[in-house]
């Protein structure tokens, strides 16, 4: 592993054990030519995934990217950064045993907004509006209308 703060490839393991979701292994390294120390995340890895977007383009899945845009979404609302790592974790898993190597943006969109909703309705109507890039007042209103219907037991319609 090399170090991020030298360059150098002699580092060394001080350190293992599982995550806290028991998803990945661990690792406080050290680094044997600057002495810095630094955390890494090993993962199991069923399959090179591959997003398609919108318009077509292909790129690698990007665990860091999802985590990045649902950290935007619960940015100030009270959830713990285990719970975006368990979305992010579920969400990948979903991806990998679906069989597909190429996978819809949509698709990843959708099984957010799934996790998310069960979540928080903030974060949620956060992030639909981005990634049902809402134009305008009536497309929040009419998705949270939407919201209000689902969410409203029964005998309350």
């Amino acid at each position: 592993m090399k170090c991020p703060f030298c360059g150098c490839d002699d580092t060394q393991v001080k350190d293992s054990r599982d995550s806290d979701d028991n998803t990945a292994v661990r690792r406080r390294r050290e680094c044997a030519e600057c002495g810095s120390r630094f955390t890494t995340f090993e993962r199991v890895q069923l399959r090179e995934l591959t997003v398609v977007k919108k318009n077509g383009e292909k790129t690698p899945f990007d665990r860091d990217k999802l985590a990045r845009s649902i950290e935007v979404a619960v940015r100030k609302r009270p959830i713990e950064r285990q719970r975006v790592e368990k979305i992010v974790t579920s969400v990948q898993r979903q991806l990998e045993i679906s069989g597909e190597a190429e996978i819809p943006s949509r698709v990843i969109g959708e099984y957010v907004m799934e996790a998310l909703a069960k979540l928080d309705h903030i974060a949620y109507i956060r992030f639909a509006s981005v990634y049902r890039d809402f134009r305008e007042v009536k497309d929040f209103e009419e998705f949270v209308d939407t919201i209000d219907r689902l969410a409203k037991p029964e005998g309350d319609k």
